[in-house]
């Protein structure tokens, strides 16, 4: 006697291999298209001419010699000019975290007496130990760090690794331009 073919193991052993490569395919499609990634830019042209605007900044603080000593320990920022050109009325600092985008973040910083760029990070003296361990934890690691003056004709960007106990000379780099 036959016995019908869904009675046989082995078909369906045979039907299976298939099915599951087309469940695990459809998986696998909305997988990658539920959260898109942000990285890509649709407008590459527009970026690419805004990457040459920007190494042009780049040669100009080369030009003009900018330089800057940076550190960052304790929650304390401190910024001081050591190239030719050591007077500005604003430099505006962009931090950029390479993975946590929500991390980022803007600072403008005006001058003190000694021409130096300061910035505590605490703000309340009586919680100052909990937010020194919160910040020291969230600015420690990788950053990327922009600076540029108010009027934004040149620009210098270094990858550093925060907290520092030491400052770090910040100069025009055009491998590290983007």
């Amino acid at each position: 006697m036959i016995t019908p073919w869904y009675k046989e193991p082995w078909a369906w052993l045979v039907f299976l291999l298939p099915f599951t490569a087309v469940v695990a395919g459809i998986s696998t499609y909305f997988i990658a298209n539920h959260e898109p990634d942000a990285l890509v830019i649709g407008e590459y042209y527009k970026e690419g001419k805004m990457i040459n605007l920007q190494l042009a900044k780049v040669k100009n603080a080369k030009k003009l010699g900018m330089k800057f000593d940076f550190k960052l320990s304790n929650n304390k920022l401190i910024i001081k000019p050591t190239g030719i050109d050591k007077k500005f009325p604003l430099l505006n600092v962009n931090f950029v975290h390479p993975t946590q985008e929500h991390k980022d973040f803007y600072l403008a910083l005006t001058p003190d007496g000694e021409g130096n760029f300061r910035h505590d990070f605490t703000t309340n003296p009586t919680e100052e130990k909990l937010a020194d361990e919160m910040l020291s934890k969230s600015l420690a690691g990788k950053w990327r760090i922009t600076i540029t003056p108010f009027e934004d004709h040149w620009k210098i960007q270094n990858t550093l690794y925060l907290p520092q106990t030491e400052f770090t000379e910040i100069a025009p780099d055009l491998t590290q331009a983007n």
